[in-house]
């Protein structure tokens, strides 16, 4: 008999049995002596692994008939990609019915209720909570957490034990991404570092591995340790390249092109873009495909590329209006006061870095509020407006006295404010403190004592 398996039950049986187990059958299938072997064992005690090899093979004690063996293996796979597939439909309605709850009823019910201790459940779980994070990092921390003790409750016998340290190594990571997108970045060290352990007693799947470097790379690039996210991006996306994830592969092309945005080589990102829009799948993850036509376009702006970048503001504008996060809006108001500003529509250019400025600042993102504070600097000394200029470096460094920002960045500001006031201030001068700051941004960040 020759049973030809559709993809989707192949993929059921890589996570239903070990690694190891899975060499060893494919080892059986073509050694008549191993399988002879062991059907003598069948006799004798069995020891744990035979025992567990009996249950996935059932060899019969007189002449073994593979047929029926193979096809006991097909109906059980069957009957596994079934239930994942029904899993996999209910889990859109579990997770809502979960969120519903309150913090402790949730941890109840899935101690409690076997409805929501699937693995549909605790995929969707965590993809809800990766994407959450985006808009709200401590909610999609919460929903990792909430993950990982839904893994708890799994049964290792049904899923997989190494399969189970997977899920829980992605979540960590999961985890570790939101705190890094509140700046905690030394919390987001200790969660990789768990996310590490457990993908250790994992099952070695590489797309697991890559997914867990990728994220990981976003962590060493916020901590200015360039050349080690360089590395892992790049382990990261030959996986993904030797696997066929296109998307992902798409996905990390745009977060590599951000290394040449910090090291100051904006022209580098271009190319690298292009691609990204290339392989990313615009339906199955918008704000990916947003990630790559905004930074595009900052790119081609920061090149003096203005109406090539303008052309593709126009393109992208339903893009930006699926997102009303803060992240997204005023990122876009940005980048529209730098074209405007490029194409000399100085008005236009004003009121959209004033709003990006305000932005920003509400959001207690300092460092960006200050590189927008200075282009409006740029923008107020090139047209001589001196009373404006007077008044902005008076705003800005209140505002980042009480921020997070780093000493020397400050004195830079402060720096600006004693040269307005003295009403020296030239466009080349604003450009002189905007590339110190740039500068700063680049440095290794110092951990404090």
């Amino acid at each position: 008999m020759k049973v030809h398996p559709h993809d989707f039950l192949l993929e059921e049986l890589a996570a239903a049995l070990p690694g190891e187990h899975l060499d060893l059958l494919q080892h059986l299938a073509g050694c008549e002596s191993c399988r002879e072997r062991l059907a003598a064992r069948r006799t004798q005690r069995a020891g744990p692994l035979t025992a567990r090899l009996a249950d996935v093979l059932p060899w019969p004690a007189t002449e073994p008939e593979y047929d029926r063996a193979l096809g006991a293996v097909r109906q059980g796979l069957l009957s596994h990609a079934h239930t994942l597939a029904a899993e996999r439909a209910e889990a859109p309605a579990r997770l809502a019915e979960l969120l519903e709850q309150t913090p402790e009823r949730r941890g109840m019910l899935m101690r409690n209720h076997p409805r929501f201790q699937t693995w549909g459940l605790l995929e969707r779980l965590a993809e809800h909570g990766r994407e959450r994070a985006f808009d709200d990092p401590r909610a999609g921390e919460e929903l990792a957490r909430l993950g990982l003790s839904l893994a708890d409750q799994l049964d290792p016998g049904l899923y997989g034990p190494d399969r189970i340290d997977d899920v829980r190594a992605r979540l960590w990571a999961y985890l570790g991404n939101a705190r890094r997108l509140r700046s905690d970045l030394d919390g987001a060290e200790r969660a990789f570092a768990a996310s590490l352990r457990h993908l250790k007693r994992g099952s070695g799947d590489l797309l697991e591995r890559a997914v867990v470097l990728d994220i990981q790379a976003s962590l060493r690039r916020d901590q200015r340790r360039f050349d080690a996210a360089r590395r892992l991006m790049t382990r990261a996306l030959r996986i993904y390249r030797d696997l066929g994830e296109t998307h992902r592969a798409g996905r990390l092309l745009v977060k590599m092109s951000t290394l040449h945005e910090h090291s100051g080589a904006p022209e580098r990102e271009i190319p690298l873009l292009y691609e990204a829009l290339e392989l990313l799948d615009a339906g199955k993850e918008p704000r990916a495909h947003l990630a790559a036509h905004h930074n595009l376009i900052a790119s081609l702006a920061e090149t003096g590329r203005f109406m090539e970048a303008q052309g593709l503001l126009i393109q992208a504008r339903p893009l930006y209006a699926q997102f009303t996060d803060g992240w997204t809006r005023y990122r876009r108001a940005w980048v529209e006061g730098r074209i405007a500003q490029g194409l000399g529509q100085l008005q236009e250019a004003e009121l959209h870095l004033r709003a990006a400025r305000d932005g920003f600042a509400a959001e207690g993102v300092a460092f960006d509020a200050a590189l927008v504070c200075l282009e409006l600097a740029a923008l107020y000394a090139g047209q001589g407006r001196t009373a404006d200029l007077k008044r902005l470096a008076e705003e800005m460094l209140p505002i980042f006295s009480s921020r997070q920002i780093e000493r020397e960045a400050l004195a830079a500001l402060a720096f600006l404010r004693q040269a307005a006031a003295e009403e020296r201030v030239s466009p080349e001068l604003v450009f002189r403190v905007t590339s110190f700051l740039k500068r700063l941004q680049l440095a290794p960040r110092q951990k404090e004592s």
